[in-house]
Order: structure tokens, then C-alpha cells, then sequence
């Protein structure tokens, strides 16, 4: 079995065990899991309810092609209300990730929270980021 660390690592920390947090947090999945349209998402991620309540930015189908603007803004109306208590579930096309994470950390002044899934343990693992943190950068 893995040991999971729970100090302060560069600008990454390992976050508080479910029953510690926030009921009123909102899990934000950026992109619905591919296959919900059919009803057989190909992933389960009912494991990150334990989080907070699971809402869905996008659909499955979503992509940047090459006017981004509609997007981001419709990524900036459904982030509005983003908190420090809330959490991020990385999920579908990597460019949509990238624009969800800075929106978020524009309006928490770089600091917010997401779920990393552990394939070796089969749970999610909340993740700190602070952009800001100030420590040394020789590791």
C-alpha cells in the first residue's frame, strides 16, 4: 500500500480526508465523461461526489477549434460563483483544461483545489495548488 505524503511539496498539497470538508462544496467537471450521451460514461466518477456536489461546465463533445472566445466565456459564466472551497475534476480536451484552471485561478488569486485520481489505490485525492507560494526551486 502506498504512503500518501501530507506535507507541503513545491506548490502541491495533499488536501483534507472527505469527511473533513465543506458539504456545500461543488465539485466542477469541466467536460462531461465521454459516452454520457449514450448513458455508458466510459469512466466512473461518482467516487469525487464525497467532495461535494458534482456540476458539469460542458458537454462531452466540447473542443477549441479556432475561435475560443464563446467558450471561455461560457467557462466564465459557469465558474462565476468558484470558491476556495470548491474543487476542479480535470476532465476531456487538455486545452479546455488549461483555460478552466486559469480562469479559476484568476478569480482565486491562484489558489483553488482539484481532484487526482489514483489509479494504484482507485480514489480521488484532493490536490492544494497555490501559484504563489513562495519556497525555494532547487528539487
Amino acid at each position: 500500500m502506498r504512503k500518501i505524503q501530507e506535507k507541503s511539496f513545491s506548490t502541491l498539497k495533499c488536501g483534507p480526508a472527505p469527511e473533513e470538508h465543506d458539504s456545500q462544496a461543488i465539485v466542477y467537471v469541466i467536460q462531461e465523461i465521454p459516452g454520457t450521451k449514450e448513458g455508458r460514461p466510459k469512466i466512473n466518477i461518482m467516487g469525487a461526489a464525497q467532495y461535494g456536489k458534482v456540476s458539469f461546465l460542458l458537454p462531452e463533445l466540447s473542443q477549441i477549434i479556432f475561435s475560443p472566445g464563446p467558450l471561455v466565456f461560457k467557462l466564465r459564466h459557469g465558474l462565476k460563483n468558484f470558491s476556495k472551497d470548491d474543487y476542479l475534476l480535470l476532465t476531456g480536451d487538455p486545452a479546455i483544461i488549461g483555460v478552466a484552471c486559469s480562469i479559476v485561478s484568476d478569480i482565486t488569486n491562484g489558489k483553488y483545489k482539484l481532484l487526482k485520481w489514483d489509479k494504484q489505490e482507485r480514489t480521488y485525492y484532493p490536490i492544494e495548488i497555490n501559484l504563489y507560494e513562495k519556497g525555494k526551486i532547487d528539487e
